[in-house]
Formats: structure tokens, C-alpha cells, sequence
């Protein structure tokens, strides 16, 4: 599948807990330890918000681990809440408008995991997308449709309403064409403010997440001093060392809300839009 990260804070080089932990994301893209294949080396995405209201989104279908222009962005931008992801394709073509994450207006979406029998339902799926967005989806990935379904379901006025129609849309639509375990995500949404991260599957069986408890543990894994501000925090597909007590893991059907330093957790359930 892929993997991930999501930070919110004070500015910070992304480099900080892109590139330098022990147990970075650009490890992680080619010895991964808790996902579904080994390597996630099918490109990669950075996201971040400064000044403006938009986000800022580099893309690449090079691996993560061979980019150099990855290593000079990390260490040059800025940034109080970012979005990094690598990808390893669930069958979709290694393009780079199929890498995340993936932006629309102040909005940015990563996601790992999958539609399962994608082709069979993308038509249907598809055509749910409301007519003014669907010229916006630029490239194929069961990832970006999910999200303009989302935009569809109404995210910008109910975040985490919307991103519970959209599984349960996917889900009806599933199961309506004989597919019995249609959803496998977790995911991250922002609009520049706000940090959503979910952790659901229709199997009750999902992909690895995380939350890092307190500034304490972002300190063990990056100890620069003052490098994190109290209420920083970290949302990860894998923990970035091997100090467990400095990550929790996000239960099954779960979302969390990160804002002003807080975490907050709730109960994640699918609803039928109709």
C-alpha cells in the first residue's frame, strides 16, 4: 500500500521528521515494517501550508529514497502542518497526477489503502461526483476519487460527516456489486487549520496508524532542543523509532481531530448518503 505522515505546529523544517529520525518515511519507502509490501517506491508527495490559503504540493513518480530534490525541498520549507506520503500503486498507473496528496482549494487528502475490485465499481463510484468537481480529478487512483466524493459529501462544511458518506457510499456501492470488504484506509485531511486522520476498513482488519503522545515523544525521536512547540503533533502510518511508549496506536474505526495542540478522538462509522 503506502505510507505516511501529518504533522501540526509551530513551523518546522520538514526535514525534521521527513529525512531524520531513525525511523524516517524515507525508510519507511523501502523497508517498511508494518504495511503491506516492503517498498513504497512508486513515487512520492509532499504537502504544506505557509502564509497562504492554498497549499503548496510537490510530486514525484521518482522513489522517495532516490530524489534529491525531495532532500533540498525537506530542508528548506517551513511549515505548521504538512502531508508526506509514498505510494506503492494498488494497480493504478505510476503518474504524477496518481501521487498525494491531493489538493483542492485549501483542502489536501492522503490516503492508504484501497477500493477493493476498483474497476468494477469506478464508473458508478465516479458518476456520484458532483458534476462542478469531477473536471478537477486529474489523474485515476481509487485515492483522489474518494476524495472528490468527499467534496461531494459536503467536507468543507462536515469534515468528518463527509468522509463517513464517502465510505459508506463506496460500501453500498460494493456491496451492490458482490464486493464484500469494498474499503481499506486510513487517511489525512486538512484545510490548513485542521487535521483529520482516519483509521477504518471494512474488514475491521485496518492499515497501521499512530499519534505521538506529547512534545516528549517528538522529542525522543528528533532531540534538537526547541526544535517542537507544546502542541506539537505527529499522525504516522508507522512510529518513527522504537520507542513505543512515545506513539499511540488509533483503534480500529477511529478519527482523530488534531487542532490548537489537542487530539481528539471519535468513534468512525460509515453512513449511507441517501
Amino acid at each position: 500500500m503506502c505510507r505516511w505522515i501529518a504533522y501540526s505546529g509551530a513551523p518546522l523544517r520538514l526535514e525534521e521528521l521527513i529525512l531524520k529520525p531513525e525511523y524516517s518515511l524515507i525508510e519507511q519507502s523501502y523497508s517498511c515494517r508494518e504495511g503491506a509490501e516492503l517498498t513504497n517506491g512508486d513515487g512520492f508527495g509532499l504537502g504544506w501550508y505557509s502564509d497562504l490559503m492554498e497549499p503548496g504540493v510537490f510530486r514525484s513518480t521518482e522513489p522517495a529514497w532516490n530524489d534529491r530534490n525531495l532532500a533540498s525541498l525537506a530542508r528548506t520549507i517551513r511549515s505548521r502542518l504538512f502531508i508526506a506520503h509514498v505510494r506503492a500503486t494498488t494497480g493504478t498507473p505510476i503518474q504524477q497526477t496518481n501521487c498525494h496528496p491531493f489538493c483542492h482549494g485549501k483542502w489536501m487528502f492522503a490516503h492508504n489503502g484501497l477500493i477493493n475490485d476498483y474497476r468494477k465499481l469506478q464508473r458508478e463510484l465516479a458518476l456520484a461526483v458532483k458534476p462542478a468537481l469531477y473536471p478537477a480529478i486529474e489523474g485515476n487512483t481509487d485515492s483522489e476519487l474518494m476524495f472528490f466524493l468527499a467534496l461531494t459529501f459536503g467536507l468543507e462544511s462536515d469534515p468528518l460527516g463527509a468522509l463517513q458518506k464517502m465510505a459508506g457510499f463506496v460500501e453500498k456501492i460494493g456491496h451492490a456489486q458482490g464486493v464484500e470488504y469494498p474499503l481499506q484506509m486510513t487517511l489525512a485531511v486538512s484545510d490548513g487549520e485542521r487535521l483529520f486522520a482516519v483509521r477504518y476498513s471494512s474488514r475491521h482488519d485496518s492499515r497501521s496508524l499512530y499519534h505521538s503522545t506529547d512534545i516528549q515523544g517528538l522529542q525522543q525521536v528528533n532531540p534538537d532542543p526547541g526544535l517542537f512547540s507544546p502542541g506539537a503533533l505527529a499522525v504516522v502510518s508507522e512510529p518513527l523509532d522504537d520507542m513505543q511508549d512515545h506513539w499511540v496506536e488509533v483503534p480500529e474505526s477511529t478519527a482523530l481531530l488534531l487542532e490548537d495542540g489537542q487530539v481528539q478522538t471519535i468513534d468512525f462509522a460509515p453512513v449511507d448518503p441517501s
